[in-house]
């Protein structure tokens, strides 16, 4: 696709990387067979091929209007157009760059919007203020609305903290609600790490990934969390003989923005170089727990045990392009694993899209929930996994749990290694 950049786009990061993409478009429509919103909404503009010619009017210099910004913003970001196009469009990095400039082009969102984005953005990222807002939803979840009540998901209680010492050291990124959510995913993490002997150790400082931040438009503040965590990080990377040996990510949705940094902070002087770094050392636990499945074989065998459902996150396997890999470990375990029909389609959470794109949301929702259901129906499991904290909390149903896999794994490791 040839793009004819706009004066004030010409020599900019931005213009450059964005004319670099659309030059990889091919107008197949390939893309359009596997995005959600398309499937939805059956709108040309709701698709990526739609959405890539928005951004290529706006590169050449047209206005974009509130209608532009809309069909951006009902994107999910869910990557699944990029495992499908055949020519290697990285749209993800272009609707970034789009919305980037739908946001500064055109009249300011309206108060309820700007307000609902601050408060996204600000309280979620705060986990003092968030961890408190879960208590309090605990207590009067009994009280709430459906809609409501399922926001506030009931997960395994948390359960001991390892406080071994071990020579093997890596890295974890605690996550901005997992801790107050659902607390025992990373008491999960920490315990069969513990087991295989290798300690998971967290920087106090670290904080947000910056996804949440930047996938708003505050690409400038998803940055600072981005550098933020690297200042956090760094004493620990470069450590001579004590040295961590990856980051841990068992949040999906953290682990591809993680992996990012390079990218994003490719052109910074300071950081550059280091960003490369983390993003290198970067590995979702799904990459790493197969180099111990030998032990965890010996510990917990490889008989037949019960069954699962396996959703796998979008950014798992569209985003890090990470696929098998959950399910190979589990099944060497012993743990059956079952998909869905529509295991490669976003089930509707997308980070902050369950709240402000809510209806689209719920139909997604809905929609992958029939077909889990079915899953769990015909192969006798009882239990859906995943592997992100999103999709974990969006789908999770009183009566037919979401859990993280790592939790399986954790509940059948021999108690007091």
């Amino acid at each position: 696709m040839e793009t004819k950049l706009a004066p004030e786009f010409i020599n900019t990061a931005d213009g450059i990387e964005a004319k670099r993409i659309l030059g990889k478009c091919v107008h197949c429509g390939f893309c359009t067979a596997t995005c959600p919103t398309y499937q939805l909404l059956g709108d040309e503009l709701d698709g990526p091929r739609g959405r890539i010619y928005l951004i290529k009017q706006i590169a050449e210099g047209q206005a974009p209007t509130e209608k532009t910004r809309t069909h951006l913003d009902r994107c999910l970001t869910c990557r699944n157009c990029e495992s499908t196009c055949p020519s290697g469009v990285e749209y993800g990095k272009l609707v970034d760059i789009g919305r980037k400039w739908a946001e500064e082009k055109t009249a300011s969102r309206p108060v309820g919007q700007k307000l609902t984005r601050w408060l996204l953005k600000e309280g979620l990222t705060n986990k003092p203020l968030f961890d408190s807002a879960m208590r309090i939803g605990r207590m009067m979840r009994p009280l709430m609305p459906t809609s409501l009540a399922r926001k506030v998901p009931n997960g395994l209680p948390a359960g001991p903290r390892p406080n071994r010492q071990h020579a093997r050291k890596m890295l974890m990124l605690d996550g901005c609600v997992q801790p107050g959510m659902l607390p025992n995913i990373n008491l999960a993490t920490l315990r069969v790490f513990d087991a295989l002997g290798v300690q998971l150790i967290s920087a106090p400082k670290a904080g947000c990934c910056g996804a949440l931040r930047y996938h708003l438009n505050d690409q400038v503040g998803g940055l600072a969390d981005a550098k933020r965590n690297i200042d956090a990080w760094w004493p620990l990377i470069e450590n001579g003989k004590d040295s961590v040996e990856a980051i841990v990510m068992n949040a999906s949705g953290c682990g591809v923005m993680v992996k990012d940094y390079g990218h994003l902070l490719a052109n910074d002087p300071v950081y550059a170089k280091k960003a490369e770094r983390v993003s290198q050392l970067c590995k979702d636990v799904s990459e790493l727990l197969p180099e111990f499945k030998d032990a965890l074989i010996h510990q917990i065998g490889s008989q037949p045990k019960s069954g699962v459902v396996y959703h796998p996150p979008c950014t798992l396997q569209h985003g890090q392009q990470i696929r098998g890999k959950v399910e190979g470990l589990l099944e060497s375990l012993g743990i059956s694993v079952h998909l869905c029909a529509d295991s490669h389609l976003c089930c509707g959470s997308a980070g902050t899209y369950s709240i402000l794109q809510a209806n689209l949301s719920d139909q997604l929702r809905a929609q992958k929930l029939q077909n889990l259901e079915a899953a769990c129906t015909q192969s006798g499991a009882k239990t859906i996994v995943s592997g992100n904290i999103g999709c974990i909390s969006h789908l999770h149903q009183d009566d037919l749990p979401v859990r993280h896999w790592i939790e399986i794994i954790d509940q059948l490791l021999p108690k007091n290694p």
